[in-house]
């Protein structure tokens, strides 16, 4: 295991094919401004827009991302803004699913939000009680490789397509 700079992270994201994404966390750090905005009623078109260009850019280059949100119902307020934000980033040719974790229950899942690139490193997001990243592991370890491959894969068979998601439901 070596840990890594966000620079060196967004290098190795850069430069990755593939992108397996599970996230567990309920909440993450987003644009305070932006987050309050939204929870006053205000449209999130410009951020989500972006994302979506971001998006279209990596599959136009042949990237492919998937992504499963393994989220707690009723959804919290950061969940719900992404559900909304996500949608230019989906038709842009993410894949995202979402997983209600009443339904992880049986699954092992690694204890912190990871990537996979290119089926052959893991990078591990670390937060602390604070709710900020205490660090960022990189794994080259085939076992550790295979753990989170097909955690992902268990989730994603088990997850909902981001079209098809109602909360709750």
């Amino acid at each position: 295991m070596e840990l890594i700079s966000t620079e060196r992270r967004s290098e190795l994201l850069r430069s990755a094919r593939t992108i397996l994404k599970l996230e567990l966390r309920d909440n993450y750090d987003v644009d305070a401004e932006l987050f309050s905005a939204w929870r006053a009623g205000q449209s999130i078109e410009d951020v989500a827009s972006a994302w979506g260009e971001r998006a279209a850019a990596r599959v136009a280059a042949g990237v492919v991302t998937r992504r499963v949100k393994v989220v707690s119902e009723p959804l919290s307020d950061y969940h719900r803004f992404i559900l909304e934000a996500s949608k230019p980033a989906i038709d842009a040719g993410e894949a995202m699913r979402w997983l209600p974790r009443r339904l992880v229950s049986p699954v092992p899942l690694p204890g912190n939000d990871f990537f996979v690139l290119d089926g052959a490193i893991v990078i591990f997001n670390v937060f602390g009680g604070d709710d900020q990243r205490a660090e960022i592991q990189l794994f080259h370890d085939p076992e550790v490789v295979r753990l989170c491959i097909g955690a992902f894969e268990t989730a994603w068979a088990l997850a909902t397509p981001y079209d098809e998601y109602r909360a709750g439901a």
